[in-house]
C-alpha cells in the first residue's frame, strides 16, 4: 500500500471518530442516565446494572429520621434515584385485575463490591437469584424477591429498594436517597423475578455523589494533581522563558519544538483541571471541555515522542534534517495521534464507572504496539547517532592530536 493511500485512510478513520463524538451533547459521568434500556435474564430473574463507582463516606452522618431536604449537601455521600422509571409492556399490565393493590415488583439493590456474594443462593448452596417456594418453606427467602444474605453487622446492608406496579399501571417508579455511611465499592443493581413483567424497560437516572463532589472515586484525586501540576508547569514554563531570553544568541531550531511542547503541557494541564472542576461542582462533563482536554492530551503525547524520535537521529545535533525519514516520523507521529485520541475518548466520554468493559483491550493494544514502536526506532536511532558522534570526536582527534 503507497504511503499517500494509508495516510488517506488514517485521515478517513479520524473524521469518523469526530462525527461521532459531534453526536453526543453531553456526557454523563456521576449522573448515570437511563434511556428506554432493557433488562436481560440471569439465572431465574431479569437482570440490569446500573452503575458502579467508588464513594467515600458521609462526613458528617446524619440520623435516618431527618428528612432529605432537612440534610446539606456539603460533606454528604449519596445515591440518588431521581424518577427512576419502570415500564413494562402493555400486554403484562392489561393481564392484571384492576383493583389489585400489587401487581408486580421491580427491586434496586445497591452493595459493596465485598457483598456481591450475599446477592443470590450461593449461601444456600444454589444458583438461583430469586427465591423460590421451597426456598420459602425454609424461611431463608420470600417467593418473588431476590436472595439477600444480610449482613450480620449492619442489617440494613446490601440495601434493598422496592418499586411495586399497582393494578394495570404501566409505570412505577423509585424517587429515593441513599446517603452512603462506609467508603468503599458500590454496585447499583435493578432486577425482578416475575417472568410476567419480561420486556420491562428502565428510563431516568440515578446521582453518585461524594463528600467533595460529584467526581467518582477513581477520579477524585485528579482535580487536585491537575491543579498542582498547573502550579508546576507554570514555574517551568517561567523559568525556560528567562532562560530563552537571557541565551537567545544561541537558540536553534529544536529549542522552539521544546517551547512549544511545554506551552502544549500548560494547557493540558489546565484543561484537565477546568474539566474536573466542572465535572465535580456539576456532576456532568460538557462534550465540549472533555474533548479540549483529551485533544492537548494526545497532541503533547504525540509531539514530545517525535521530538524525542528526531533527536534521537540526531537532529539539530549532527543533521540538520531528517530527510528521507520524515515523511516515515510524521506518519507515525499521525497513526499514533488517532490512536491515542481515540482511547481518551473511550475512557473519558460516556457514563464513568470506576470498572471499565472489555472493550477498552481494543482502544488500548493499538497505543500500546506504538509506543513499543517509538521505543525501538528512539533506541536503535540514538545507537546510531552515538557511533557518529564517536567518530566524529575521533577525527576531530586526529587533527588536533594535542588535545
Amino acid at each position: 500500500m503507497l504511503w499517500s493511500e494509508k495516510l488517506n485512510w488514517v485521515v478517513f478513520y479520524f473524521v469518523g471518530i469526530l462525527c461521532v463524538c459531534s453526536l453526543i451533547t453531553n456526557v454523563s459521568g456521576s449522573i448515570h442516565e437511563y434511556k428506554n434500556e432493557a433488562f436481560y435474564p440471569k439465572s431465574n430473574a431479569f437482570f440490569f446494572h446500573g452503575g458502579s463507582e467508588g464513594l467515600y463516606a458521609s462526613k458528617l452522618l446524619h440520623s435516618p429520621d431527618a428528612s432529605s431536604s432537612d440534610k446539606p449537601l456539603k460533606g454528604k455521600s449519596f445515591i440518588r434515584f431521581e424518577t427512576v422509571t419502570f415500564v413494562r409492556p402493555k400486554e403484562s399490565a392489561s393481564k392484571q385485575n384492576e383493583m389489585q393493590t400489587i401487581t408486580g415488583m421491580v427491586e434496586a439493590i445497591i452493595l459493596e463490591v465485598k457483598e456481591r456474594e450475599r446477592i443470590g443462593g450461593s449461601f444456600l448452596k444454589t444458583d438461583l437469584l430469586c427465591c423460590t417456594h421451597n426456598l420459602s418453606k425454609e424461611g431463608s427467602c420470600s417467593v418473588g424477591e431476590v436472595i439477600i444474605h444480610v449482613d450480620p453487622e449492619n442489617h440494613e446492608w446490601p440495601r434493598r429498594i422496592k418499586a411495586f406496579f399497582q393494578g394495570t399501571n404501566e409505570e412505577t417508579q423509585i424517587s429515593e436517597e441513599v446517603e452512603i455511611e462506609r467508603t468503599g465499592m458500590y454496585y447499583l443493581y435493578f432486577m425482578y423475578c416475575d417472568p410476567q413483567l419480561k420486556g420491562t424497560m428502565i428510563k431516568g437516572r440515578t446521582v453518585w455523589k461524594n463528600p467533595d463532589g460529584y467526581l467518582p472515586g477513581k477520579m477524585a484525586p485528579l482535580m487536585t494533581f491537575y491543579g498542582l501540576m498547573s502550579l508546576a508547569y507554570l514555574v517551568l514554563g517561567l523559568a525556560w522563558f528567562l532562560r530563552f531570553v537571557q541565551l537567545w544568541k544561541d537558540i536553534i531550531q529544536l529549542h522552539y519544538y521544546i517551547t512549544g511542547v511545554i506551552a502544549l503541557g500548560m494547557c493540558e494541564v489546565a484543561v484537565w483541571y477546568f474539566e474536573y472542576a466542572n465535572f465535580n461542582s456539576t456532576g456532568s462533563r460538557p462534550m465540549g471541555i472533555t474533548l479540549w482536554a483529551v485533544t492537548f492530551t494526545s497532541v503533547k503525547k504525540t509531539v514530545s515522542r517525535l521530538l524525542l524520535l528526531a533527536v534521537s537521529m540526531g537532529y539539530g545535533v549532527v543533521r540538520p534534517t531528517l530527510g528521507g525519514l520524515t515523511f516515515k516520523v510524521i506518519f507515525l507521529g499521525l497513526v499514533y495521534f488517532v490512536a491515542s485520541e481515540a482511547l481518551e475518548m473511550f475512557e473519558n466520554l460516556g457514563n464513568i464507572n470506576d470498572f471499565s468493559g472489555k472493550a477498552k483491550l481494543f482502544f488500548v493494544l493499538p497505543v500500546t504496539v506504538l509506543d513499543v514502536c517509538f521505543i525501538l526506532w528512539i533506541f536503535s536511532s540514538l545507537s546510531r547517532t552515538l557511533e557518529k558522534l564517536q567518530v566524529m570526536f575521533c577525527v576531530m582527534l586526529s587533527f588536533h592530536p594535542d588535545r
